[in-house]
């Protein structure tokens, strides 16, 4: 009894030594992460705020080719698309009377010379937009025979809103952009005294110097300036970030070759290229994040690659 005791004793006690230390598994350091970006420098250039409209090619004056009296196309001149001059023979109409006799009169008397034969003549240079008779068609005094568009009357129609008058000027310089991506320079020749009742928009002309023909009813990009060209510190567009409600902005300025710092900016002008920073103020030797910013913490570490 004494023995089994002392033996349920002595396992009580080796129970209650404490176990043996295993040695710490040696922490391996890691590098935290960088996230790869691309650097800007501040730009110090001419920027202005530019409204951009669309613009309407269009022949202002157009003329209409109309017969002299009632008979027989007896010669077309013409196709649709032709430049014609000013007096250029389009038309050729025999009367009615003269279909009718034939040369009875002439065989009767020569020195009558009765050939009942009218020329129609172009009053005004120009393409011809619209053909409405051929040859051998009859026609009646006054009909319309073709329609030509005065090449000198070209030009195109802007549809400019109301508010944006004060920045439209006469003789004013603009910048057009064709659909092809062709730009031309044109000039404010004028505007309609008459404003559209329900897009309260008011029709402005823009003559351009071309050297090619360019068709009718072809929508124009116009870029006209808001304000006068100035020196301004701008960034790309792209470094400037912004919250959901668009209330605060701010950019990923570097402060080192691999750290980037959030910093609250105030905007300034605007174009589709870049932004203006009225504060905070920055200098020539700043870098800012371009690509790769989005979603940085506030102070975040980065590595620069190239473009």
């Amino acid at each position: 009894m004494h023995k089994l005791y002392f033996f349920i004793v002595a396992i009580w006690i080796t129970g209650c030594q404490p176990a043996e230390k295993k040695p710490a598994e040696e922490e391996i350091p890691t590098e935290r992460a960088e996230t790869p970006v691309t650097v800007s420098g501040i730009s110090n250039e001419p920027l202005a705020n530019y409204a951009e409209l669309n613009a309407t090619s269009s022949f202002l004056q157009k003329s209409f080719v109309k017969a002299n009296a009632n008979g027989y196309l007896q010669s077309n001149f013409t196709r649709p698309g032709q430049y014609v001059s000013r007096g250029q023979l389009l038309f050729t109409i025999t009367t009615k009377e003269a279909k009718s006799l034939g040369n009875a009169v002439n065989a009767l008397d020569s020195s009558f010379r009765f050939s009942g034969t009218n020329n129609i003549r172009a009053e005004e240079q120009g393409f011809i937009t619209q053909l409405n008779h051929q040859a051998g068609d009859y026609v009646q005094d006054g009909e319309q025979l073709a329609v030509i568009s005065n090449k000198n009357s070209f030009a195109f129609l802007l549809d400019l809103p109301y508010e944006l008058r004060p920045i439209v000027k006469q003789r004013q310089t603009v910048e057009l952009t064709l659909p092809d991506g062709e730009k031309f320079t044109g000039q404010i020749a004028g505007e309609m005294p008459a404003v559209d009742p329900t897009a309260q928009t008011q029709s402005v002309f823009i003559k351009i110097n071309a050297s090619q023909d360019i068709p009718e009813n072809l929508i124009a990009k116009v870029r006209i300036a808001k304000t006068t060209p100035h020196s301004v510190v701008s960034v790309p567009r792209t470094a400037v970030l912004s919250d959901e409600t668009q209330s605060a902005f701010w950019i990923m300025k570097m402060i080192d070759s691999s750290t980037a710092v959030k910093t609250p900016v105030t905007k300034g002008l605007e174009t589709p290229e870049r932004i203006e920073i009225l504060s905070p103020r920055l200098t020539a030797s700043d870098r800012i994040i371009v690509s790769g910013n989005y979603g940085l913490s506030d102070t975040a570490r980065v590595k620069i690659v190239q473009p």
